[in-house]
C-alpha cells in the first residue's frame, strides 16, 4: 500500500514539477536609455515592447510560456551596455535581446549576444554597420528593424538635392558614433553624385550654442542644413538659425521627429523634415488599436509619443521575434536565428506586414520603400507633402 502511494505521490509531484517547467517564463532582455538625453527614444521603445507582451500573454505566451522582461536602462553609455550585456546572459540567461537605441553602445555591448550564440533585434539604432559587424563570421545573430543610416541619408540628399534643387548642402552632425557614422554615410551619398557639403560641422552632447557651426555654413552659402544627431541638441540647430536670421530649410535623420526637438525647437522646427517608419496617425485599424493602447497605458503629454517611431518599432521586434521561437519551436539561440532567416508566416506589424523580413545573409527588415518623409508641423510630425 505504502509503496503503491509513493509511486502515485511520485508521479503527482513529477506532473507537477513537468507543468511548472513548462510554465517557465521565456526570459527576454529589453536594453536602452531610459534616462537621460536619448530617454525618449529608450521609454517609447520599452513602452512600445511592454504592449506586445501585454498582448502576447493575454493570448497564452509562446509555446505555452509566458514571455518575462527583464529591463536595463544603458544611459546610452557603451560601457554601461557591456555589462548590461553580460548580466542578461549570465546571470539572468535571457533567450533575446530587443533594444539598442544608440548605435556606440550596439556595436560595444552585441559581441557577447553574438559569442553566446543569442539573438539580438535592434530596433531602433541605425548605424549601418550595425548587422554587419560580424559580417566575417559563419553565423550572425544581430538583426534589425529600423531604418539604417544608408536608407536614410539616401532618402536624405534625395530631398535636398532632387525635389528642393538644392546645389550647396551644410551638414551638421554630433561627436557620437551615431552622429559622425551618419555623416559619413551623408557624405558617401553626395561624393556618388559628385557633390561635396560646402560645409561638415561636428557639435557635442549637451551643447547649447550652435552659432559657431551655424555662421560657418551660412558664410559657405548653404541653402539648407543637413542634421545627424541623437538629442535634444538638435533644437538648438533650430534655434540658433532664427537667433541668426538664416531662414533655410532642416532635413536630418529619424531623430528630429522626438519629442524634445519639437517641444524645444516650437516654431523654429516647422517644416523640419526627417525619415520616419511610423508616424503617430491611425491610418489602418492596426495603427489606431496600437495608438489607441499606447495612449491609454501611459498617458503622454499632450496625447504625444515621446518617439512613435520607437515605440512602434519597439513593439514590432517582439512580434518578430515571438514568430521565430513559436516557429522554432524551440527557445534555443541557434534555432530562433534560423527561424529569424527564414520566417514562414507574415509578421502583422504597425511599421509594415513583414512577409520572410530576413535571410541568412540580410538581417534588415525595414527597406527605403517602408520609410516616408514625416514633417513637423505645429507641435507633432504629419506625413510630408
Amino acid at each position: 500500500m505504502n509503496f503503491k502511494l509513493n509511486l502515485l505521490m511520485a508521479g503527482v509531484a513529477l506532473g507537477f514539477s513537468a507543468s511548472a517547467l513548462a510554465a517557465d517564463p521565456i526570459k527576454i532582455g529589453v536594453a536602452g536609455p531610459f534616462t537621460g538625453g536619448s530617454a525618449p527614444m529608450g521609454v517609447s521603445m520599452r513602452d512600445g515592447v511592454k504592449l506586445a507582451v501585454a498582448d502576447i500573454n493575454a493570448k497564452g505566451g509562446i509555446l505555452g510560456r509566458p514571455i518575462q522582461l527583464i529591463e536595463r536602462d544603458d544611459e546610452a553609455k557603451p560601457e554601461r551596455g557591456v555589462q548590461i550585456a553580460q548580466e542578461l546572459i549570465n546571470k539572468e540567461k535571457v533567450v533575446a535581446t530587443v533594444g539598442y537605441i544608440n548605435t556606440g553602445v550596439a556595436l560595444a555591448s552585441q559581441r557577447f549576444y553574438q559569442d553566446a550564440k543569442i539573438p539580438v533585434m535592434n530596433n531602433v539604432a541605425t548605424g549601418s554597420i550595425i548587422t554587419r559587424q560580424f559580417a566575417d563570421q559563419p553565423e550572425n545573430y544581430i538583426f534589425r528593424n529600423s531604418a539604417n543610416d544608408q536608407i536614410q541619408s539616401q532618402m536624405i540628399i534625395k530631398e535636398a538635392v532632387d525635389h528642393r534643387k538644392f546645389k550647396k548642402l551644410a551638414i551638421l552632425a554630433d561627436s557620437t558614433n551615431y552622429g559622425q557614422l551618419g555623416r559619413e554615410d551623408l557624405e558617401k551619398v553626395l561624393a556618388s553624385r559628385g557633390m561635396k557639403a560646402v560645409a561638415v560641422e561636428k557639435y557635442n552632447i549637451k551643447d547649447v550654442d550652435m552659432t559657431a557651426q551655424l555662421l560657418k555654413a551660412k558664410q559657405a552659402g548653404a541653402e539648407v542644413v543637413l542634421t545627424y544627431g541623437i538629442g535634444p541638441e538638435l533644437a538648438q540647430i533650430a534655434n540658433g538659425m532664427e537667433k541668426l536670421n538664416w531662414k533655410v530649410p532642416l532635413i536630418g535623420s529619424w531623430t528630429l521627429s522626438m519629442a524634445n526637438f519639437i517641444d524645444n525647437a516650437g516654431k523654429n522646427g516647422n517644416g523640419t523634415r526627417m525619415p520616419q517608419t511610423f508616424i503617430q496617425a491611425p491610418d489602418t485599424p492596426k495603427r489606431k488599436a496600437f495608438i489607441d493602447a499606447y495612449l491609454k497605458a501611459y498617458n503622454p503629454p499632450q496625447g504625444r509619443m515621446p518617439s512613435p517611431v520607437s515605440a512602434a518599432q519597439g513593439y514590432d521586434s517582439v512580434y518578430l521575434l515571438a514568430a521565430a521561437i513559436r516557429q522554432a519551436g524551440s527557445t534555443d539561440g541557434p534555432k530562433i536565428k534560423a527561424a529569424l532567416e527564414n520566417l514562414s508566416e507574415k509578421v502583422d506589424g504597425v511599421v509594415t506586414t513583414y512577409d520572410k523580413p530576413y535571410s541568412k545573409d540580410d538581417h534588415e527588415a525595414i527597406n527605403a520603400q517602408t520609410t516616408v518623409f514625416g514633417e513637423v508641423r505645429d507641435g507633432k510630425v504629419v506625413l510630408a507633402k
